[in-house]
């Protein structure tokens, strides 16, 4: 029976999940329940009424299993696909292996919201719940997330992109569900302009060839790093679960780090190159706009398709040159993830592991794509012909193969990120030696290692 083989496969979750409640207190349905509904401040949506005492041999025989009403479990979901979330758990659950044990409350709750509610009072927070990766570490520091195992984390590894389960990775080991990979960024560009988008000198020389622009915001920490990670460098910042900084990793001054900063002194210098106003996709309008290509992400696809017609075109980002060795440009990655909180009761854990499972699988992120255009981290619904028609989508699933999830960084790392990229789009190092990038890298370390 499939039921058992489930719980089978949980029993490492299971064990691991009690363990981690050590000090966070019980999960009852009545204190997840009410803290749900009290903290999401949002409409609830429960299930159709499932019928009290659910069936022995569906439980598989364990003596644990509570008897009587079935228990109350809540997910938080955002507001936009709440309804969707509560239709389909509606339609899953009379024919799961669970129907009649339990019922399920679904609230609006907003991935970041969720994350600051769980870390606030965890006992007191959704059974089940969405969250962006950078919340990672913060959650399993604080005990809030169980560990998938078993065939849960065989779906997991087997079902996802790389760089999703990446996301849901902290030191080796997973500990959620993937349910997007769709933020980031990528290229667009005018196919009428640009016949070849593989090279960043390529583009440049193209677009330059045509009295065009190549737009890209070398004045953000969010998008220079597709030259910092692309050569090698690191930088990421690990917290506690008070949210304090405990320490940055972060080689910026180095080799790697170097070769990054010659290719964006390169790329502000080349008169194809502008920083402009930052509303690349504008510039693509015929009227007036001279963009040839823009990197940006899935927020600009309509406008960019808009104005372009015919001529739009999406594709991961160029590589670029460095002394004769190419580097493919990197980024960071934003992917949306569920996590299931440690249960004391190990049926109940096992359910809440099976909903989740249910929530992230294909048929559930062809749901979310279709109706909300959400970017499926499930490799099967990133081959579907529909997703493989967004051009944006699919270019960001190539690009996020080469980018780094992003984690959390403190407000003082994006300004010093924007100073030292002013610095570089001011021509401040066109004629620069070696030795004067080096200082400037040595002082952008020094700064984000400081940052808090």
């Amino acid at each position: 029976m499939k039921l058992k083989k489930i719980l089978s496969a949980v029993i490492s979750v299971s064990m691991i999940s009690t363990i981690a409640m050590t000090g966070c207190g019980s999960s009852d349905s009545s204190s997840s329940g009410g803290g749900a509904e009290a903290k999401s401040g949002g409409d609830t949506a429960s299930t159709s009424d499932s019928k009290s005492g659910g069936d022995e041999s569906k439980s598989g025989g364990d003596e644990n299993k509570p008897s009587g009403d079935a228990q109350e479990i809540t997910v938080w979901a955002p507001e936009d696909i709440t309804e969707l979330t509560k239709q389909k758990i509606d339609e899953w659950l009379p024919t799961s292996d669970w129907a009649g044990q339990y019922t399920v409350t679904v609230s609006a709750m907003g991935e970041g919201d969720a994350a600051t509610q769980m870390l606030t009072d965890v006992e007191a927070g959704a059974d089940v719940f969405g969250f962006a990766q950078d919340q990672l570490a913060r959650l399993v520091a604080a005990g809030a997330l169980s560990a998938p195992g078993g065939i849960f984390l065989d779906d997991v590894n087997n079902n996802n992109d790389v760089g999703s389960i990446g996301a849901a990775t902290l030191d080796g080991k997973v500990y959620a569900y993937p349910e997007t990979s769709d933020n980031g960024f990528f290229l667009y560009y005018d196919k009428s302009v640009v016949s070849d988008p593989s090279t960043l000198e390529g583009i440049l020389k193209q677009c330059g060839d045509a009295g065009k622009k190549f737009y890209m915001d070398l004045q953000s920490g969010w998008y220079n790093v597709a030259f910092f990670f692309a050569t090698g460098a690191k930088c990421s910042y690990n917290y506690d679960t008070e949210g304090n900084v405990t320490g940055a990793d972060c080689d910026y001054n180095s080799e790697a780090g170097l070769k990054a900063m010659q290719a964006m002194v390169k790329l502000a210098a080349d008169p194809a190159y502008s920083e402009g106003d930052k509303s690349y996709a504008a510039q693509f309008d015929k009227n007036g706009g001279n963009a040839g290509a823009i990197v940006s992400g899935t927020w600009d696809s309509a406008t960019v398709k808009d104005l372009l017609g015919d001529n739009y075109a999406a594709a991961k980002l160029p590589t670029f040159s460095v002394d004769g060795k190419d580097y493919q440009m990197s980024g960071f990655g934003g992917f949306k993830l569920v996590g299931v909180k440690p249960q004391t009761d190990s049926d109940k854990l096992t359910f809440c592991h099976a909903l989740a499972d249910f929530l992230t699988g294909e048929d559930m992120q062809m749901a979310r794509f279709e109706a909300n255009g959400w970017g499926p981290s499930n490799k099967n619904a990133q081959a579907s012909d529909k997703v493989k028609a967004d051009e944006a989508l699919s270019a960001l699933s190539q690009q996020l193969a080469f980018c780094t999830p992003q984690g959390q960084y403190p407000n003082a790392y994006w300004t010093l990120t924007e100073a030292f990229g002013t610095d570089i789009t001011s021509g401040k190092y066109e004629k620069s030696a070696d030795a004067d990038l080096y200082k400037a890298l040595e002082e952008l370390e020094k700064g984000i290692k400081e940052a808090k």
